[in-house]
């Protein structure tokens, strides 16, 4: 049975997706997700000049968790405006395991078109130290 994406995630996605901040390439992001508490935060790309400093969508929303004191999320829907879905890139993969390997992935495209995978299916073989804080 396929999972649908969440409603209140996807609309909190869409609409951060619009505050990105992404002068150079023009690509928006925006990310919801959803804690182990029920709280939604979100995140949005933001680009730098120096563009090793650019942050993406997801680890914004990531971000946010942390700051506000949360350390594991059940689902994370990732909204383009693209017609396939984009998946989270590499390093994004890796800070989402860090806190919720289990958790449910939906890269949702403008198009309608949705991918659904966990985290671990997108990081197979994930890197962790041996905390045990750290795994779910």
């Amino acid at each position: 049975m396929a999972l649908v994406v969440p409603e209140d995630l996807l609309n909190a996605a869409i609409k951060v997706r619009l505050a990105a901040y992404t002068p150079f390439s023009n690509f928006k992001v925006g990310a919801a997700l959803l804690s182990e508490t029920g709280r939604i935060l979100v995140g949005a790309n933001v680009e730098n000049s120096s563009y090793g400093l650019t942050r993406c969508a997801e680890q914004s929303a990531v971000l946010a968790m942390v700051s506000s004191g949360e350390r594991c999320f059940e689902s994370i829907v990732v909204y383009t405006d693209t017609d396939i879905p984009t998946t989270p890139c590499g390093a994004c993969r890796q800070i989402l395991y860090e806190f919720s390997p289990k958790a449910h992935v939906f890269s949702v495209a403008s198009s309608g078109d949705v991918l659904h995978s966990l985290v671990s299916d997108l990081l197979p073989n994930g890197f962790t130290l041996d905390d045990p804080l750290l795994k779910t």
